[in-house]
């Protein structure tokens, strides 16, 4: 399968904000549940967010609440994550990921829910 492709990663200082793209260059993107996970070093993957195929559903882990914004342009086949007021422990890799299934939000938060991974990129936030 083709991954999708992530950019917009960097070395930003504490407070301030990146909004990280991921290109799905896959024929059906509109019809999959796509996540952001993280992953620092050390540290298992963890699930930051997700969108529903629609854009209209969101869901994200506690510690981003109100800091992250995820949304999707499905004519571009490309999903986003903002990511505004940062912190020193947001430092991690980024990965987009697309759902296992068409048009489902089953089990959104795991891991092993996606098939299709990125490559990722850096986010580091200094202090």
């Amino acid at each position: 399968q083709v991954q999708p492709v992530e950019s917009g990663g960097g070395l930003v200082q504490a407070g301030g904000s990146l909004r990280l793209s991921c290109a799905d260059p896959g024929l059906s993107f509109a019809l999959y549940t796509m996540g952001w996970f993280r992953q620092a070093p050390g540290k298992e993957r963890e699930f930051v967010g997700a969108i529903d195929r629609r854009g209209t559903q969101t869901y994200y882990r506690d510690s981003v609440k109100g800091r992250f914004f995820i949304s999707r342009d499905n004519a571009k086949n490309t999903v986003y994550l903002q990511m505004n007021s940062l912190k020193p422990e947001d430092t991690a890799a980024y990965y987009c990921a697309r759902h296992s299934s068409i048009d489902s939000l089953a089990d959104y938060a795991e891991v092993m829910t996606y098939t299709t991974w990125g490559q990722g990129t850096q986010v580091t936030v200094s202090s």
